[in-house]
């Protein structure tokens, strides 16, 4: 095979641009790197019910059937059909278990490799759909984090009993976070998408708070998802449908995601301000949302059918086509429930998020520790 001479340029330019960084690509499109991996011993994940491995329905009511069907044979807390990114994560960080809900008190799993204060409907503002706020997380965190180090100091007896992290675990901990998408919705819903555009600094003021706040309880490692194309939901679909003009070749809602870039652009200004401010911190952005969108955009070449296509028992009627509905194979579907991504979406994804080659800077999880 010949190449252009444009081509062969653009090779040694990337090949150069990587060496820089000290890292490479590898054959599954992932980045490898000569830096030592981070072997964190805890993870505390803040965000809504992309991540939210029980938090709602231990705190409201469960989530119940067919959630789960997939790979835990039950429903298991999670808007899901099976697991979710954060649930990969854990697994490519070698975690004894997947990430427990701090609000969840029967759980079977131990708190030793770190919590997660996600709740589904959460957002970063306050008074959206959840009380549970980012705010509220991070005041669950500092509780949490306090239980730890008071039971730490207690009698051997009581410290045997907790399965807990170690109090000088938190430094070293990876702090991650898969929040925003509600804020905008919510704004959405209950205002204009001027003024919803609008507040999006507003909002980030708030990430940036809880962010140094949790700074000053010393974490270090941040691991932050930019939002993802939420115009591309089923569930958004069905609203903008009939609007001509209003939708890409995918189905995905066009002022939507545009109004979702707004945001990830300002989250990674942001991220980069306390980059700065914050000594020794270190920040990774992760373009979820492109990763998302790739997958939504190749779904047929990858295996999967329309991604407006979703397995719910709540039926949705667009343009007299029924999307929802029981299906026979959810590992064929991006979309569970017209909201949520099935386990095989989630699994695609974190392949191109947990490598790296959707990270700012260019690292994999492991090797956070090193943005």
């Amino acid at each position: 095979m010949v190449f252009s001479k444009e081509i062969q340029m653009f090779g040694l330019i990337l090949f150069f641009f990587f060496w820089v960084l000290g890292v490479s690509t590898n054959g599954a499109g992932g980045i490898t790197s000569a830096l030592e991996k981070c072997n964190f011993p805890s993870v505390f994940n803040f965000g809504d019910s992309n991540s939210d491995t029980g938090g709602k329905s231990a705190a409201f009511w469960p989530v119940g059937s067919p959630n789960g069907e997939t790979f835990f044979g039950k429903p298991s807390g999670r808007a899901c059909d099976g697991r979710l990114v954060v649930d990969f994560m854990a697994k490519e960080l070698g975690l004894a278990s997947y990430l427990r809900p701090y609000l969840d008190s029967l759980s079977l799993d131990s708190f030793k490799n770190g919590a997660n204060f996600a709740t589904g409907g959460s957002s970063i503002k306050e008074g959206g759909y959840s009380p549970f706020h980012l705010d509220v997380q991070i005041a669950q965190f500092r509780q949490f984090k306090a239980r730890v180090i008071d039971i730490d100091n207690s009698t051997q007896q009581e410290k045997g009993k907790a399965d807990l992290p170690k109090p000088e675990d938190f430094s070293k901990a990876l702090y991650t976070f898969d929040i925003g998408q509600n804020d905008l919705a919510f704004g959405l819903g209950n205002s204009s998408e001027s003024e919803t555009r609008a507040s999006i600094p507003s909002i980030l003021d708030l990430f940036s708070t809880a962010v140094q706040q949790l700074y000053i309880e010393g974490a270090r490692v941040f691991w932050v998802h930019n939002t993802g194309p939420f115009g591309c939901l089923p569930n958004s679909n069905s609203w903008y449908a009939k609007q001509p003009g209003l939708l890409d070749k995918n189905g995905c809602v066009i002022p939507l995601n545009e109004l979702a870039q707004e945001f990830n652009m300002q989250l990674k200004s942001k991220l980069t301000q306390l980059k700065a401010n914050l000594a020794g911190a270190a920040f990774t952005y992760v373009d979820a949302y492109t990763a998302k969108y790739n997958l939504i955009n190749t779904a047929k070449a990858q295996g999967f059918v329309d991604p407006l296509d979703f397995c719910s028992h709540v039926k949705v009627v667009v343009n007299g086509t029924v999307h929802g509905g029981p299906c026979a194979d959810p590992m064929k579907h991006i979309s569970w429930d017209g909201t949520h991504y099935t386990e095989a979406a989630n699994e695609w994804v974190s392949k191109f998020i947990l490598n790296g080659s959707m990270s700012d800077p260019l690292i994999p999880i492991n090797q956070a520790c090193h943005a």
